[in-house]
């Protein structure tokens, strides 16, 4: 896997532009990867919607689930599909709006020096082997371009937003994960 060091994009991805992002604050150095989950409606895998909620086209009648999400303004860098497709909304040097009120090591707001990772998924549903290699190999490149991603680096969403967030959730093997790096 390779980053376009100009673009700030995943030359392996599918770039599906997020309106979803901002500049990161200047002197603000990129050193921690978050992984997430999410599917669309919950446990429903493979449809568009996520890509429609992260580009704020989410059509609300076509799941009774999306009225309460479809004003939402998110985005993640990437999604790792259950079949492996990678889709980059952000660039990596931008800032995507995947944390929300987050705070790692006594620092607030992660979105600022934080890069975001969904694996399409469950807290609850084994995530797939393609998308734990996937994510091995994008951690990897992310980790060469951006040196301050190291292990301890690597949280979950639970980690940075305790109480209010539970992804990746208990089915995200990270002992196999981190093994692998």
């Amino acid at each position: 896997m390779q980053i376009d060091s100009q673009s700030g994009l995943l030359r392996e991805a599918r770039y599906i532009p997020s309106p979803n992002c901002d500049d990161r604050p200047e002197q603000c150095d990129i050193d921690v990867l978050v992984i997430h989950n999410i599917s669309l409606p919950p446990a429903d895998f493979g449809g568009p919607y996520i890509e429609q909620l992260f580009t704020n086209c989410l059509q609300v009648d076509h799941h009774p689930y999306f009225e309460g999400i479809c004003e939402l303004r998110v985005s993640s860098h990437l999604l790792i599909r259950r079949d492996g497709e990678i889709i980059q909304f952000v660039p990596f040097h931008k800032r995507a709006w995947h944390a929300g009120e987050s705070s790692f090591q006594g620092r607030n707001r992660c979105n600022d020096f934080g890069i975001g990772i969904e694996l399409e998924g469950t807290d609850d549903i084994p995530f797939e082997d393609i998308q734990y290699q996937k994510l091995v190999e994008i951690t990897r490149a992310l980790q060469a371009r951006y040196p301050g991603i190291i292990k301890e680096h690597i949280v979950g969403h639970s980690d940075i937003a305790p109480g209010r967030k539970t992804d990746p959730g208990p089915a995200f093997n990270w002992s196999d994960f981190l093994s692998k790096l």
